[in-house]
């Protein structure tokens, strides 16, 4: 097993630095004529960034000191997201570049054409027959035929891109430039959907089991905040803000809080505290926080005035509210432990499960819970990621059946490593109970 995984590894790396020389040809090499100061700025860019992306992971990892992680995690994992869209921009570019190239050979084409004209004859004005010739003077000769000749005109040589230097630099600048912007604008935009905060989502949910009496309950659901070196109190302090503009009569923190220690974080996670619900805030572990420190993270959330969940159950009054650890603490022994949070409860009462990772779904729908709240995908986070992901997941993002259970899956709040996300819009969703017997 462990040689699998170095061989999948060092293939890996292998295909990363495969890319990047790739990208470096084409953006540096290509676009410049000699190894001067553009050729070496652009070779220092290609070297630095990887590096910085993997000092980012080692640190946050390594429990580096959190002003490191700070310095090193915006430029690092920024790169990560970028090199992504440069590397698929660049691939596209290999489709534009031969069309540009025959664009300009017909361009060529054309003004070859026009410059192979004949010129404007000159007229030389006729000698006088009465005045002698001088030193000076041709004599014109006789034509010995009246038959006009016909010029001959020579076919203009017209080099095409792939001949003329000047012509591939000219392409290759193009295609090259065009692939930057198109990356920076894609990265750009996705950074500024995570930094302005999460939007709102709502979704009724009808469950069989639920009483007249719970018709509209509302449970706000949010999951991976991520808090950590990138995303902070500011951002923590948004995504309070927009629960509490839903005035939810539950509130659900499903997972990946954090990415870091207690003593790092707590001044980041504070705004928490001031999360309101009629029923309370409730809190179960994500992967991320076995990661960090799952213990010392519980009890903290338990001074802020969350409810933390530990394979545990509470009753709502008209439903049954459960909540398990991660399926990763099983390698810290605490894991799941779906008979002790759902035992010995009434089968009659509906059941709502708090359960970060939704691949926990099965032993939700083996204990007859009617909805299990997940996070933990991203909804891929970034495009073309969320193909792995919806491989890696039974629900990649939003409600689905399985049996008589539901799953709702959100694409989460925040974002792990980059910033940034493409096709996967964070949310915070209102999920609202129907009662089918109303």
């Amino acid at each position: 097993m462990i040689a699998v995984l170095v061989i999948a590894g060092v293939a890996s790396l292998a295909a990363f630095a495969g890319l990047h020389w790739y990208a470096w040809r084409r953006l540096v090499r290509d676009t410049t004529t000699r190894a001067g100061l553009a050729r070496r700025a652009g070779t220092v860019v290609f070297v630095l960034g990887p590096l910085l992306m993997f000092a980012a992971v080692a640190s946050e990892r390594a429990g580096a000191p959190f002003w490191l992680q700070q310095v090193l995690s915006w430029p690092g994992f920024l790169w990560m997201a970028f090199s992504i869209y440069l590397v698929l921009a660049v691939l596209v570019g290999e489709v534009v570049r031969p069309l540009l190239r025959r664009y300009l050979d017909r361009g060529s084409a054309r003004g070859g054409a026009e410059s192979g004209a004949l010129p404007e004859p000159v007229l030389v004005p006729a000698r006088d027959p009465d005045e002698p010739p001088t030193a000076t003077t041709t004599p014109t000769p006789i034509p010995t035929s009246t038959a006009t000749p016909t010029p001959t005109t020579p076919e203009p040589v017209t080099p095409s891109a792939a001949a003329d230097p000047s012509r591939r630099l000219f392409v290759s600048r193009v295609v090259g430039g065009a692939a930057v912007v198109a990356a920076t604008g894609i990265v750009g935009n996705g950074a500024y959907g995570v930094l302005r905060g999460p939007r709102v989502k709502r979704v009724t949910v009808p469950l069989a089991r639920l009483p007249r009496s719970a018709h509209g309950f509302r449970i706000a659901v949010v999951s991976d905040i991520h808090l950590g070196p990138v995303l902070g109190r500011g951002f923590a302090q948004r995504v309070v803000d927009t629960i509490n503009s839903t005035q939810p009569d539950l509130i659900a923190v499903v997972g990946d809080l954090v990415d870091g220690s207690v003593e790092d974080l707590a001044p980041a996670v504070a705004p928490l505290a001031g999360l309101r619900a009629r029923h309370g805030t409730y809190f179960v572990t994500g992967n991320h926080e076995y990661f960090s420190g799952a213990e010392p993270w519980v009890e903290h959330v338990r001074e802020i005035g969350l409810r933390p969940l530990e394979n545990a159950r509470v009753e709502m009054g008209a439903f049954d509210l459960a909540g398990v650890n991660d399926v990763t603490g099983e390698n810290y022994g605490d894991g799941p432990d779906y008979d002790k949070a759902l035992g010995d409860r009434d089968p009659g009462r509906a059941a709502v499960l708090l359960a970060h990772q939704p691949v926990m779904i099965h032993e939700a729908v083996k204990h007859g819970v009617d909805l299990q709240l997940s996070g933990h995908t991203h909804g891929g986070q970034l495009w073309p990621g969320n193909f792995i992901a919806d491989a890696a997941n039974p629900t990649l993002a939003g409600l689905e059946r399985y049996g008589d259970t539901q799953l709702y899956v959100s694409r989460g709040a925040g974002a792990w490593g980059p910033p940034v996300r493409v096709g996967a819009p964070s949310d915070i969703t209102v999920v609202e109970l129907a009662s089918k017997r109303a």
